[in-house]
């Protein structure tokens, strides 16, 4: 049966988000109440995780009919801001098994991804191992996927491997030794093959598993070696899309944080304009102002994944030229938001230190935990760069590129 005959699959198109929300709230809250110890311990969120996979929020993209929560992609997204906004490590932890969710909903369109799909279901969550460090040149990988006796195997060393110390699986970016093709070769976490570090030292985004992953002949069934060029076309929009909830629900808790803090401080400066903290107009205003910039980042990342979620119904349509027109919208709107989150949620997550006198820089209230991580989220994927591929666009009308890597350039003479 050729993709054009394959049946057209259940898609997940939507769900009652009330209903959807009220599932995880209980969780997130729970999540929330730990996440300032954690964050100051470096306590890495397993057993939260644990709860999110019990729950089934690694499914919520799958089709009810495959026993998913059907949401949509705008859905998820404010679902992660909601998470983001208990603990922003959580959601970038999770973005990997997104992305691989995602994917295999795209896949639907020519093959059943059933096997998949019960995995999800079951609670299994997907990690990554993408970026490669050290010698390797830009548009290498080094990572190599070859055949020893009956199997697969695969040998190479990755980093930024988020979420991967929470995963049951790993999506791991590769080239096939025999046609030099590259490939995703989704690997068990659980065997000999595998080791992963969790040695990442960045000062934000500290607990979301973003460390070394070694392999070392680690198996890989031959089905799940997947042609990379298959992989779904709004990929790097929908990856844009997580560290914008991520962004955003950062910038969700500042407000959050410090408005309580403002609200219970006693203290009052001589040259203030309040009898005290919380009737002072000045720092209202700055809670205000910083509320107003966080919507507006939020707006505008919700916004972008209905382009997403227009691109993924697209996939069906068995159009290829609305296809593409949609996939060009998901990139550029995700860039967009991005441009626009960025600088919104930065400047909020620093203003608001504005509201409360010096006690805020405290390291037991971890209240700088949001800008650091905001800042951190914000400098994956460089906004500059998005900058300039809508500049070309909005000029030009250059499709913008979909995929990108990072690596060694040329040496200047």
């Amino acid at each position: 049966m050729t993709a054009r005959e394959h049946p057209l699959p259940s898609l997940a198109t939507g769900a009652d988000y009330a209903e959807l929300a009220a599932r995880f709230r209980p969780i997130f809250a729970r999540i929330a109440e730990g996440s300032v110890a954690r964050e100051r311990e470096r306590v890495l969120p397993y057993e939260q995780i644990q709860w999110l996979k019990e729950a089934g929020f690694g499914a919520v993209r799958v089709p009810v009919e495959q026993g998913g929560g059907g949401a949509s992609l705008p859905q998820l997204l404010e679902l992660l801001i909601e998470l983001a906004a208990a603990d922003s490590n959580i959601p970038q932890a999770l973005r990997a098994h997104f992305a691989f969710v995602e994917d295999r909903l795209n896949a639907q369109a020519s093959a059943p991804q059933e096997v998949w799909f019960k995995r999800f279901v079951a609670g299994e969550l997907v990690g990554c191992a993408w970026t490669e460090v050290g010698s390797v040149k830009i548009g290498d990988v080094i990572t190599r996927v070859s055949r020893q006796g009956e199997q697969w195997v695969v040998n190479g060393t990755k980093y930024y491997s988020t979420g991967s110390l929470y995963a049951d699986w790993i999506d791991l970016f590769s080239r096939r030794d025999d046609t030099g093709g590259d490939v995703i070769a989704v690997v068990r976490t659980q065997q000999p093959g595998v080791q992963q570090k969790d040695d990442w030292d960045g000062f934000g985004q500290r607990t979301t598993g973003s460390g070394t992953s070694e392999f070392v002949n680690a198996v890989v069934e031959e089905e799940n070696v997947i042609d990379f060029a298959s992989r779904f076309k709004y990929q790097t929009a929908f990856y844009q899309l997580v560290l914008l909830a991520v962004i955003a629900g950062s910038g969700r808790a500042a407000v959050r944080d410090f408005a309580g803090e403002a609200s219970r401080r006693t203290r009052v400066f001589s040259h203030g304009a309040g009898a005290s903290t919380s009737q002072d107009p000045q720092v209202q205003q700055v809670i205000g102002k910083a509320s107003g910039l966080v919507y507006a980042a939020e707006a505008a990342s919700v916004r972008a994944a209905h382009a997403a979620q227009a691109a993924y119904q697209a996939r069906f349509g068995n159009d290829a030229e609305a296809e593409r027109q949609a996939n060009i919208a998901a990139e550029l709107e995700s860039a967009q938001a991005q441009v626009a989150a960025v600088d919104l949620v930065l400047r909020a997550t620093s203003d608001l230190f504005n509201s409360l006198g010096a006690s805020a820089t405290s390291t037991s209230r971890q209240l700088d935990r949001h800008w650091r991580n905001a800042r951190t989220a914000a400098s994956h994927n460089p906004v500059i760069y998005k900058e300039r591929i809508l500049g070309d666009w909005e000029i030009n009308a250059t499709e913008p590129p979909y995929v990108w890597q990072i690596g060694g350039g040329a040496k200047q003479g």
